[in-house]
């Protein structure tokens, strides 16, 4: 009997895209969704014969086993062990139709599938060809299930976003486009996950855990930073960026990856927090798995995990260094949504990861899955990191002037500081949503004050701040020989902007001071500021004078000062912040610290798409900006990126703009993709931090 001949095979591509939801992978490859059916045909050169049986193998991984779950066997109508199955749909003479079910915990990658059979005593076997399995948010069954359809659309979908930086009380948006199904990314995703240590160590054993998001997510988060495994994205926060890019000059996650794949792995140059969480919420979306971008304004870094942040500064109001701990003006992350089969279905839903290398867990830098339910509730001991993210959203911060070794003054101690106006993008719209109830309760109230205890014995901390002896030392060992807190102050003050501060001016303040009680009193007044960067660790001291104020009785005065952009122009960082510190300190009675933290605005920059937008078609983008300096700037380049519109990064030079001078440049795009797209401009100058804007597309397909 002569062995089955096929002559080609029928991917059924478009039918299994769109079942799917991958049509908009920009791949000619089969790329499919476990836990649901797809569509095969097998053309053949001679027919069936009635004693042909079928088997087909379908396998993944560089040692692929039955025992773990990176080879499936199944026959036709019939499931296998491994929960692959297949049957045979009615067909056309000379072709044959088979629908095939993957289980929806299978292991997610790149699969061969092969058709084996068996023609009376001849056995032939041949390759049917390749295909990916990604997570499914769709299928019920499986761990990133998803039920609402709009933020499947969203989380999974949406290959641009919002992320929200700068101050508690001036929220920015910045545009990033995640382009998960760009050209080569999905590709890419894939390559990161062969390039962990885990991959490394035990290739067949890491395949095998490829079926669970918890498992993927991790790795993803110790890969998309370079620390350990020459992963994608090197972190810097000091000194100059001369060897690579600004992270500031980022907008999107596309350049970066293929950065990293044609550099052949060498990790890009480089990224802080939102640069860390573009790319691995790009990466997840591209698996499969719903993934967000959130914003923690006043972020703990909490170095000891003792829940207490201190900030000492010297008699003159200057931030001093004397502990590792920090609070930056705000810390990006991702969240990721699925169920935590080794923690407890109390614990599904979304779950913290964080691919900034901060701290190192379980030996390596990478951060979570850890579930946004444990920090709510203080459950600091459970998987993974919990105890971390819990202090970058919790933790007191408490300030201390330093006079000596021995001598410190405790004068501020607040609760309610850190983690404020958690926020992330709202479903369908640019919208900032305030999600920070998905982590704590309301500040304050009992519940809250409760969860803070129940997490302080979790972690072996004296309510004094101090770790039990068999714990790591505690930074806080600085309390000892410290003075304990005094009443609180009887004047009060409010640092006061007189204008919106613009990059290029000056920056016009106002210090309030109040007394509070019916006593005469004479107030010695420091002022300082201080460029700093969003960690808010200080970079050059800009200003420092000194006043004295007379307050009568309950009466209020003012002090009006300025810091000149003469002062501040060498030494503004490119995070464009500002911090001034006003110590109010009196004969008798506690010092006062006042602070504020100032952004430099931009400059505006505005966008105009000169007619309709329709998929293959050429539209006219006009962008206007202007120069905010009263002196010439040169070489200037504007950068214009958005998926679905450029398939590469655009540059323009811009040669030469006097002073306040307002510049117009018009380009090209041809859309290739439609729906709502997102086109990102941004103005890169050194003289100037970048300006930056973005505007959303509707794109009409093609008649």
């Amino acid at each position: 009997m002569a062995a089955l001949k096929i002559a080609n095979i029928n991917w059924q591509s478009k039918l299994n895209k769109a079942a799917h939801h991958t049509s908009d992978y920009s791949s000619t490859e089969a790329i499919l969704r476990r836990g649901q059916a797809f569509k095969i045909t097998v053309n053949l050169q001679r027919g069936v014969q009635s004693g042909d049986n079928f088997t087909f193998i379908a396998s993944t991984g560089p040692a692929p086993a039955e025992s773990q779950q990176t080879k499936a066997i199944f026959n036709l109508s019939e499931e296998g062990a491994s929960g692959w199955s297949a049957t045979q749909e009615p067909s056309e003479p000379g072709c044959m139709n088979f629908t095939i079910f993957s289980p929806a915990d299978a292991v997610i990658g790149r699969y061969k599938l092969k058709l084996q059979t068996v023609s009376g005593n001849k056995v032939s076997s041949t390759l049917l060809g390749q295909f990916v399995l990604l997570f499914n948010p769709w299928c019920p069954n499986d761990d990133v299930y998803m039920a609402n359809e709009k933020e499947r659309w969203e989380y999974v979908l949406n290959d641009s976003g919002i992320i929200f930086q700068g101050l508690e009380k001036h929220i920015q948006q910045e545009a990033w486009n995640y382009g998960q199904f760009e050209e080569d990314i999905l590709d890419i995703s894939l390559a990161i996950l062969d390039r962990s240590l885990n991959h490394r160590q035990d290739p067949a054993a890491d395949v095998s855990n490829r079926n669970s998001p918890t498992y993927v997510s991790r790795v993803i988060s110790a890969t998309v930073n370079s620390n350990d495994e020459k992963g994608v994205v090197e972190g810097k926060w000091n000194g100059k960026f001369r060897s690579g890019t600004n992270p500031l000059q980022w907008s999107g996650s596309v350049t970066i990856l293929r950065k990293w794949h044609r550099g052949r792995y060498k990790p890009v140059r480089y990224g802080q927090c939102w640069v860390f969480a573009g790319v691995m919420c790009t990466v997840l979306r591209s698996l499969g798995i719903p993934t967000r971008v959130i914003t923690n304004f006043n972020s703990a870094h909490d170095r000891n995990i003792n829940l207490s942040i201190d900030e000492y500064i010297d008699i003159s109001g200057k931030t001093l260094h004397l502990t590792e701990d920090s609070v930056w003006n705000f810390h990006v992350w991702n969240e990721s949504w699925f169920i935590r089969r080794d923690l407890g279905s109390f614990y599904d839903g979304w779950q913290v990861l964080d691919a900034t290398p901060q701290e190192r867990s379980k030996g390596i830098y990478q951060c979570g899955p850890a579930s946004t339910r444990a920090i709510k509730e203080g459950d600091v001991n459970l998987d993974y990191d919990s105890s971390f993210v819990f202090a970058a959203v919790n933790a007191d911060y408490v300030t201390w002037i330093h006079y000596s070794k021995k001598i410190k003054e405790r004068i501020y101690s607040d609760t309610r500081k850190i983690g404020k106006f958690i926020s992330t993008k709202a479903v369908g719209t640019n919208d900032r949503v305030d999600v920070t109830a998905n982590y704590k309760y309301p500040e304050g109230s009992l519940k809250e004050r409760r969860v803070y205890k129940k997490a302080l014995k979790l972690l072996g901390v004296r309510s004094t701040g101090k770790r039990a002896k068999n714990r790591r030392r505690s930074s806080v060992a600085w309390r000892q020989n410290m003075t304990p807190p005094a009443q609180k102050p009887s004047i009060s003050g409010k640092l006061i902007l007189d204008a919106s501060p613009v990059i290029g001016q000056d920056i016009l303040l106002t210090l309030a001071l109040r007394n509070l009680i019916s006593d005469f009193k004479t107030i010695k007044v420091k002022l300082s500021a201080s460029a700093i960067l969003y960690t808010r660790k200080p970079k050059a001291e800009i200003l420092k004078l000194s006043r004295s104020i007379k307050l009568g009785s309950e009466e209020v005065k003012e002090i009006s000062f300025k810091i000149s952009y003469s002062q501040y122009k060498n030494s503004l960082t490119d995070d464009r912040k500002i911090l001034v510190t006003a110590l109010c300190e009196t004969k008798q009675g506690p010092s006062l610290l006042v602070e504020k933290d100032i952004v430099l605005q931009d400059p505006l920059l505005t966008i105009k798409v000169l007619g309709p937008a329709v998929v293959h078609k050429a539209v006219n983008v006009q962008v206007t900006f202007t120069n905010p300096l009263s002196e010439v700037v040169t070489d200037c380049v504007l950068r214009a990126e958005g998926s679905g519109l450029l398939k590469e990064q655009l540059r323009i030079n811009v040669a030469r703009m006097a002073p306040m001078e307002t510049s117009t440049v018009q380009f090209e795009i041809i859309p290739y993709k439609s729906g709502t797209r997102q086109l990102q401009v941004d103005l890169v100058c050194i003289h100037f931090s970048d300006i930056k804007g973005f505007v959303m597309l509707d794109v009409a397909p093609a008649p």
